[in-house]
């Protein structure tokens, strides 16, 4: 069983789904809990209920953003920089299917796009010097769909042409997988970072491909354990449960990938 205790984790998307059933299991564990939420009686909801079965207030802590907006991520960010001190777990959770008509956020930027690679691009950014302080490790929760997806470089948000919510969901999971590769390599050992897909967990996001999965708290365990320090992993790997594997090719292009960050760092005017 994995050992967080003395341990510090952010997850974020945790009031709900797959990132509240892994805020519980590493409050099992041990660990004191920073719980993203994307409004604060969604995330006083989980607080209630993590307590409730038992966990300890005091290694919880609840911070709320609504990732549709680049100004509450960009404040949560600073906050978070500010506060951490250092941070042994980032979880990358928050993730919305694409929608069923192209959206876009009062920013400007297709709103898959924003909150399942922008937000949390921007997030973990604020973060490395708290990672780098406790050597700790960034896991982003990938999809397979990644494999099928494709970077618009000319039309990321997606303004123009037919709309379909898959591509623009995989694109976003494709930045995200090729994001987690560049980290590794650029933080040189100070903090490890691995991407995973969870495969199908039964949650209402799930739901709206109309497929059904395993139980969020069985892929919770899992993904604990590619959280746990004492766990070796491939850094940078892109892991199917517990099992290192080859991501998409597009991960593997190193000059791809170069593209991707210039363009984020443009897009975020983090640089």
């Amino acid at each position: 069983m994995p050992d967080f205790v003395s341990r510090t984790a952010l997850v974020t998307g945790a009031s709900t789904g797959l990132g509240f059933a892994l805020a519980r299991r590493l409050v099992d564990d041990g660990a004191t809990v920073i719980l993203h939420a994307p409004d604060r009686e969604s995330g006083e909801r989980a607080l209630e209920e993590l307590t409730k079965d038992g966990a300890e207030p005091l290694r919880l802590r609840l911070v709320v953003a609504d990732f549709t907006r680049m100004s509450e991520v960009f404040s949560l960010a600073g906050e978070l920089a500010r506060t951490a001190g250092s941070l042994d777990l980032l979880v990358n959770n928050a993730a919305i299917a694409g929608p069923e008509r192209r959206t876009r956020t009062e920013d400007g930027h297709e709103v898959t796009l924003q909150v399942n690679y922008l937000a949390p691009y921007v997030i973990t950014r604020a973060l490395t010097d708290a990672l780098t302080a406790a050597h700790g490790r960034v896991v982003n929760i990938a999809s397979a769909l990644h494999r099928g997806g494709s970077i618009a470089w000319n039309d990321l948000d997606r303004r123009q042409g037919y709309y379909l919510p898959l591509p623009v969901y995989a694109q976003s999971k494709l930045a995200l997988a090729m994001f987690t590769r560049t980290l590794a390599e650029t933080a040189h050992g100070a903090f490890g970072a691995v991407s995973v897909d969870p495969g199908n967990v039964k949650t209402a996001m799930l739901k709206v491909y109309g497929q059904v999965g395993r139980p969020a708290a069985e892929v919770a365990a899992e993904i604990a354990t590619l959280c746990d320090p004492a766990h070796p992993v491939t850094d940078g790997g892109y892991y199917v449960r517990l099992e290192s594997v080859a991501p998409g090719a597009l991960v593997e292009n190193a000059s791809i990938r170069a593209r991707l960050a210039k363009l984020s760092a443009r897009l975020t005017e983090i640089h």
